[in-house]
């Protein structure tokens, strides 16, 4: 019987510098999900990576074993040991995962509440595994019932009203850094959907002059053509830095397209005139080290998150009504997965009952030596009618069990005779090819993973 899981980073959990070596660029998000879907342990795989998180949502036949497969992967994504993701790796299972998507798809777990472009992005990791056949039943239902209640949050709710997102809090940066934006110069590194959400931001303060540099001509002519910009060559963008008032860079390139010795350079041409950079890629499109330089200030991810906190208004009423459709949607992702277990428990106790009394008949046999055979099969009959007495009224109100609270007590259940002690201890096989880290070691790591997904304990 499979469970459900998701392990990943965020904004809540890691700094930029990390979340940028776990993200899961230029197809391999689709590589990691194959790779998961190949282990007998993991049933279904979906895989999430954006700027502010990189999540792996599972159906996981044996969950301990799939954690470790999990946390060997995004260790060797980042090139670091395990143990140093064990902190800010979040593990959660079944309803608890289930909330946690509903939550990022609505916008409630984003670092700027209720932004809408995370909806999309969901819909797209979604449909890039069920494209490949990484999907089944468990991951179909969830990411289906998390879009629904995604578009009913936006629809029921006013959390999106004001439209804030990543580009209008770059934007308020910009101006609380160098003040009006009028007439100002900006260079637009990047012509995907952040920079196109940038320039309209940059626009409707009254930003004229905007130059895009991307590695696809087409689609940096089509953004420059909507924003009546000037494309620049991707290879002579350092040439415009020397005229740039703002750099703006969001590409998806994996390595960083702007160094601090090539801006040396641009700095002492433009005789330390003030520069503005503004990173919001994931990985960082340019150099941290390049703050140092007189006259550059660089704000990347991690700035943006903090004036998101010094101007928090969030519409705490909005959010309150949006967690509340959230919890009833949850409602009903809970009985349907109780939904599942109650035939595979059902069959599972009945099969503890069995086994307990043949083992018992099994160890006596050597203590009825006068016993008859008749009394034999009266003492075992008697004991299999006494298990199933005791499972009878048990199997019942499994049977009957139908609210929100079925897949809790089908795990108490569970847990209280055993059901899955097999399954368990299946999963101490070593899923690092770091070969520093023993199986025992990853195993460990796995156990003490935080069940959390905001930075406090569950």
């Amino acid at each position: 019987m499979s469970e459900l899981l998701v392990l990943g980073i965020s904004h809540k959990t890691a700094p930029v510098a990390l979340r940028e070596r776990v993200a899961l660029l230029d197809g391999r998000a689709e590589t990691v999900v194959e790779e998961l879907v190949a282990d007998p342990d993991v049933v279904e795989a979906v895989a999430i990576s954006t700027c502010n998180r990189t999540e792996i949502y599972l159906a996981a036949a044996n969950p301990v074993a799939a954690e470790n497969a999990v946390l060997s992967i995004l260790s060797r994504q980042a090139g670091i040991r395990p143990t140093e993701l064990v902190e800010p790796l979040y593990a959660l299972r079944n309803c608890d995962a289930a909330r946690h998507l509903y939550r990022v798809t609505a916008g409630l777990d984003s670092m700027i509440v209720g932004e809408s472009e995370i909806q999309g992005q969901v819909k797209r990791a979604y449909e890039s595994a069920l494209a490949i056949g990484a999907t089944g039943p468990m991951l179909n239902k969830l990411f289906h019932a998390a879009l629904a209640t995604g578009k009913r949050v936006r629809s029921e709710t006013q959390i999106s009203a004001s439209r804030v997102n990543i580009s209008t809090v770059a934007v308020q940066l910009a101006q609380e850094s160098i003040g009006n934006l009028h007439g100002r110069r900006v260079l637009i590194l990047g012509a995907g959907e952040m920079s196109e959400l940038t320039a309209q931001a940059l626009v409707d303060q009254g930003v004229h002059g905007i130059f895009v540099a991307n590695r696809r001509r087409d689609r940096a002519e089509a953004l420059a053509h909507r924003f009546d910009g000037t494309v620049v060559g991707f290879d002579h963008f350092p040439s415009e830095l020397e005229h740039a008032d703002i750099v703006l860079a969001s590409t998806s390139s994996p390595h960083p397209i702007v160094g601090q010795s090539e801006l040396r350079e641009v700095m002492a041409a433009r005789n330390s005139r003030p520069l503005l950079l503004i990173d919001i890629a994931v990985p960082r499109d340019i150099e941290p080290e390049c703050a140092a330089l007189d006259g550059v200030t660089l704000y990347d991810m991690d700035d943006l998150q903090d004036v998101v906190r010094r101007n928090r208004s969030v519409r705490s009423e909005e959010a309150l009504l949006a967690d509340d459709i959230v919890e009833e949607e949850i409602t009903r992702f809970a009985g349907w997965l109780g939904s599942l277990e109650v035939l595979p428990t059902v069959a599972a106790l009945r099969q503890r009952g069995d086994d307990i009394v043949e083992g018992v008949l099994a160890e006596n046999e050597d203590h009825w030596e006068t016993v008859s055979e008749a009394d034999r099969e009266r003492i075992a009959a008697i004991a299999r009618t006494v298990a199933n007495r005791l499972l009878h009224e048990p199997t019942l109100r499994m049977k009957r069990t139908e609210d929100e609270r079925t897949h809790a007590r089908l795990q108490v259940i569970r847990d209280l005779f055993g059901l899955d002690a097999d399954a368990s201890s299946e999963g101490a096989a070593d899923r690092s090819d770091d070969p520093g880290v023993t199986s025992d070691a990853v195993s460990a790591d796995v156990r003490e993973l935080p069940r959390r997904a905001d930075g406090r304990s569950r």
